[in-house]
């Protein structure tokens, strides 16, 4: 249940096996909160059922430290960087796990994501988040804290989607 990333003019996929498990994670909420948009139980139930297994899929790159790594490239071997957008994906993937799939275990799992987040990527003296942790558990301070790719986008969005589902859970 991993999906593609690139796909050429006549949907046939281009990424070479690659899986994004930040990518996977946010689809895995995001899929399901089109179908709920649209309205119709039968389509919802199904991009339900798929999307939980997404999910599932995403978190085969969760670590025991909280962390969501990057990828797995195509030849099979691992990039353990751990992207700022990769983790507030899965905090929110998680909850949506939690709250729409009734997964018990999906919220301290995504409580343990933030902690991660808030203790290796939260600048706290100049703001924002860092990029990236490192594999060897650096923190990557030579990328973006703001550009093109790097923006608050992700963790606001983190921050309101957990607001909201948290009202949802209450209701």
């Amino acid at each position: 249940h991993h999906l593609g990333l690139c796909f050429d003019d006549e949907w046939q996929e281009k990424s070479g096996g690659v899986v994004s498990y930040g990518h996977d994670i946010e689809a895995s909420w995001l899929l399901l909160e089109a179908a709920m948009a649209v309205g119709d139980s039968e389509l919802t139930d199904v991009v339900k059922r798929h999307c939980r297994l997404i999910a599932r899929a995403a978190l085969e790159g969760y670590g025991s430290d909280g962390s969501l790594i990057y990828e797995r490239r195509a030849d099979g071997s691992f990039d353990r960087e751990r992207h700022w957008w990769v983790q507030a994906e899965c905090v929110v993937g998680l909850i949506w796990l939690h709250v729409h799939h009734r997964v018990s275990e999906a919220f301290p799992m995504a409580v343990k994501t933030w902690e991660y987040i808030r203790s290796h990527l939260v600048d706290v003296e100049q703001g924002e988040w860092f990029w990236s942790v490192r594999e060897d558990g650096s923190v990557n301070r030579s990328d973006d804290k703001a550009g093109f790719w790097k923006c608050p986008y992700h963790n606001s969005r983190m921050c309101l989607e957990v607001m909201a589902c948290a009202e949802h859970d209450e209701a």
